[in-house]
This record gives C-alpha cells, structure tokens and sequence, in this order.
C-alpha cells in the first residue's frame, strides 16, 4: 500500500515539473537583440552639441526634422548636415531671420542638408554644384582636400569646423556661418511669370513628407505557442514515468 501511495506521488510530482517546464518556457517573450538600437535622431544629435538651438527651431517649425528621421527609418538612406552654430546665426544682420517668409525659412533650412551620407573625404569626389535638399536652382560649391571642407554659395565662404556626430548614415558637421544664397534671399527675382493653364485633374501633393504606414515587423517565434523541442520533453517525462512505475511494482 505504501509502495503504491509513494509511487501515485512520486510520478505526479515529475508530471507537474515537465509540465511547468514547458509552460515557462513557451511564455517567455522574445527578447531583442543586445546591442540593437535603432537610426538617429537629428535634433537629439544637435542638442547634445549644446550650441545649435536656432538651427534646431528652424528644422522643427519646417518640419525638416520629421523628413530627415523618417528617412533615415528605411534602408539605404543618408543624409549630410551643415549645422551652423548659434553664433553663426548672431553674425548675421539684425532681424534677418525673422524678415524671412516660410518658404524662404524652409528653402534656408534645406540648402544646409544633402540628401546623402557624405564623408569628409568623400568631398573631395563630390560633383559641383552639389545637390542639396532645397533644389538645384539655389547652387553650393564644395571642396574637399580630404581633411577640410570649403563651401561657397556665392555670397558666403566658409569651412567646416568640425565633426559632429557620423554613423554612417548621417553625418553633422559645424559650420560658423550661416549658408545664405542669393536664391534664398530673393528666389523670385529671376523666376519668370506663372502661365496660366488648363485645369488638370487633382493629383495627390507631394510637398509634404510622407510616412510609410507599414507596420515593422515583429519576429514572433518562440513568445506564443510551445517551443519545437516540447514533444522531445514528453517523450523523456514518459519514458522516466514508465521506468520508475516498473521498478516500483
């Protein structure tokens, strides 16, 4: 009787084990891969730099900020930032920010980003006029010996000072003036008369950035369900049950 009573126990204790075994197991959820962090963040970047405040309030009331981080979001994208510091923007004649239109804010912020990741030895390859976010019809000049970086833009020469921040994939570089153009300060001096035309049918804007609206993907494997070694698991439970039933009886 006793032999019996130990052995109903014994083997109900070793089910319950193999039994909350697998269960934590399967439960667990996935864990993220150490180290992993994601692209980043333009205005984070110029704000641990502690001396871009004004270049930070123009990339945010243009909304450049989102553009830059959306971007930067998908594969393959990169961008080069000319970040002119607080002083740079100080130097520049009283009230000739805030004389600025939208458009010219916008146009201004734009001519200090290109759309690519750009290295400073990279800039001694580079094609002029280079290609910035605001256009080709407001031209920048670069010129790279492979340490230092000279730019002009017809009424403004200047160099780069330093390395920001660089991950491959975005590059911020200080610059001590501020990019001005003559495109900027007056972009419609040389643009020819609106003809008008024949209405045409709405099509969808694309000045504003878009945002992808795909959900990231999630590796979901091992958080719900039992895991693929949980039959091997049974099949040990079993075979312990079994021998100790024969070796009791």
């Amino acid at each position: 009787m006793m032999k019996q009573l130990f052995s109903s126990t014994l083997l109900g204790m070793i089910f319950l084990l193999i039994c909350t075994s697998i269960y934590g197991q399967s439960s667990a959820p996935a864990q993220a891969p150490s180290g992993s962090s994601g692209p980043a963040d333009i205005i984070a970047v110029l704000q641990k730099a502690s001396k871009f405040t004004t270049f930070i309030g123009l990339l945010k009331s243009c909304q450049v900020d989102s553009l830059i981080n959306t971007q930067l979001k998908k594969p393959g994208n990169g961008f080069t930032v000319f970040a002119p510091t607080d002083s740079a923007f100080s130097d520049l004649k009283t009230g000739t920010l805030n004389s600025f239109t939208d458009e010219q804010k916008a146009a201004l912020t734009k001519f200090h980003i290109i759309p690519t990741f750009l290295t400073i030895a990279q800039f001694q390859t580079v094609s002029n006029p280079v290609h910035t976010s605001a256009g080709d019809d407001i031209p920048l000049n670069v010129i790279g010996n492979g340490t230092q970086v000279n730019m002009t833009t017809g009424l403004v020469n200047t160099t780069v000072d330093s390395t920001v921040y660089s991950d491959g994939q975005l590059a911020v570089y200080e610059i001590p003036q501020v990019l001005l153009s003559q495109g900027i300060l007056s972009p419609q001096a040389t643009a020819p008369a609106p003809v008008p035309r024949k209405p045409k049918k709405a099509s969808p804007k694309s000045q504003a950035p878009s945002l992808s609206t795909t959900s990231p993907s999630v590796d979901s494997s091992g958080a719900t369900g039992l895991p693929q070694y949980a039959p091997t698991l049974v099949s040990i439970g079993v075979g312990v049950i079994a021998a100790l039933n024969f070796f009791l009886n």
